[in-house]
């Protein structure tokens, strides 16, 4: 990270001093006076309103979700958005056209800078019997936080995870220390997962047990599980997968009946959602993803929308329909921003995923029609799935994967494991009279390094890109 950068992430950290930081609670140095120089957290209180700054600490990216197959949209709305944006629902080889500061890098890196303060400020305290609670809860959130990110970036700037070359495989940046006179190399995609899994299962240590149901800008155990969960779905880690999916769901396994959501509303789900377990929003000056564009800019997949059968109420809490197409409705927080944060639902179907790819077809349908049940209208009968074998049952699951996920940031991540194993599909997006494909396996699922940061570190490797059909 060179000097420009140094300046910006400084200009961060001064951001705090002048009260610009909205979190849950406020911290005698986020009291200071916007000329201080520079004013450094060093209490556990002043951490835990670092990373409560939930504007900074749980936006994640876009341009896998504006990549993927759950939608697509009009010429004219096309021609509205970023530069980025037109250029990743096409697959453009080249992304940014010049163009840096991309939140879609700058914003994880943010978070991974942040929690770093936080982990190096802790090793001046030590606990003691007062505040050893606090020291731990802090400390794990730091540390789920930065894996957060981390993940998050690796599923957009980072080849998919195969064990047989991720030694050798470009991963993404490693930022371990708030030293901004550090270089940024990129690690191995197998160093990458490694950081990510020893952050997660440390902090699964240090949280606590209980989910903050009034508080889910900050994580818990349960919620260290659940990304443990996607994380290792992510890497075809599929029985580490189900077993820290089984351990979440031991701790925190509620699901909300959708026949209680409010149908009326433009936002029917409640934004105390109960199967919650950790908040996070796509990034919110999406030209597609927040506000209107939820509702008027997204014209729903038509495959996707016909696969939600009569009593299914997933196709009326989700889409709203005009015209004869259909539209995204609102978000799963019951907001105008895209939920990409972590909920039980998403962990009943990576426990059903990995029960039916071990060979139990019975507990991966006991989960499937579990949750199902939980869509269903009161007013039909619902008919349980079945399935002659495990594999019938693994294609049970990943149909309902995708109903029941879209839109959550996980679609991207999703093709890009299933077209390495099971699926082989193309997928298209039509503008202006012309056909734009993907390829299974194409090198555009990696998504390029901002150019301005491959001119801070010159030495720094971009992902290779080809021109798409």
């Amino acid at each position: 990270m060179k000097r420009a950068s140094r300046r910006r992430v400084t200009f961060y950290l001064l951001l705090m001093t002048a009260g610009t930081i909205f979190g849950c609670g406020k911290s005698s140095f986020l009291d200071k006076k916007p000329d201080t120089r520079l004013v450094v957290p060093t209490t556990l209180n002043d951490f835990q309103t670092l990373l409560d700054n939930q504007y900074i600490m749980q936006e994640t990216p876009e341009l896998g979700e504006l990549s993927a197959d759950n939608f697509y949209t009009t010429y004219g709305v096309w021609q509205g958005l970023v530069v980025k944006e037109q250029n990743a629902y096409l697959w453009a080889q080249n992304i940014y056209d010049g163009i840096g500061q991309v939140p879609d890098w700058d914003i994880p890196y943010q978070q991974v800078f942040y929690a770093n303060v936080v982990l190096d400020g802790l090793i001046g305290i030590t606990p003691d019997e007062t505040n050893q609670v606090q020291w731990n809860t802090v400390k794990g959130t730091a540390l789920f936080l930065r894996a957060y990110a981390f993940h998050n970036l690796s599923q957009v700037f980072a080849p998919l995870y195969d064990s047989a070359t991720a030694a050798s495989d470009n991963g993404i940046p490693l930022r371990l220390t708030s030293d901004v006179n550090k270089p940024s190399n990129r690690a191995t995609v197998q160093a990458t997962y490694n950081q990510i899994l020893t952050d997660l299962q440390e902090a699964v240590g240090l949280l606590p047990a209980a989910v903050p149901t009034n508080n889910l800008n900050r994580p818990s155990k349960p919620a260290a599980l659940a990304l443990l969960a996607r994380v290792c779905l992510s890497m075809r880690a599929y029985n580490l997968a189900g077993t820290y999916a089984n351990n979440c769901l031991q701790l925190y396994n509620t699901l909300m009946k959708y026949d209680t959501v409010r149908f009326g509303k433009t936002f029917p789900i409640y934004n105390s959602n109960p199967e919650t377990l950790y908040q996070s929003v796509m990034y919110r000056s999406s030209g597609l993803f927040v506000g209107g564009g939820l509702r008027s800019n997204l014209i729903i997949d038509s495959t996707l929308y016909a696969s939600y059968v009569p009593g299914d109420l997933r196709k009326n809490v989700y889409y709203r329909t005009s015209n004869g197409l259909a539209y995204l409705k609102g978000s799963y927080n019951g907001s105008s921003f895209c939920f990409t944060g972590l909920a039980t639902d998403e962990i009943y179907l990576i426990h059903a995923e990995c029960a039916a790819r071990v060979g139990d077809k019975d507990a991966a349908l006991n989960d499937l029609n579990n949750l199902l049940q939980h869509r269903w209208a009161d007013s039909v009968a619902f008919n349980p799935v079945t399935a002659a074998n495990a594999s019938d049952a693994l294609d049970s699951v990943l149909v309902e994967r995708r109903k029941e996920l879209a839109f959550r940031g996980l679609r991207w991540s999703d093709l890009r494991r299933l077209n390495k194993e099971l699926a082989k599909d193309t997928i298209y997006h039509g503008l202006n009279g012309q056909v734009h494909r993907l390829s299974p396996g194409s090198l555009n699922y990696v998504l390029p390094i901002p150019p301005d940061v491959l001119n801070m570190n010159k030495g720094m490797s971009d992902n290779p890109r080809v021109i798409p059909n």
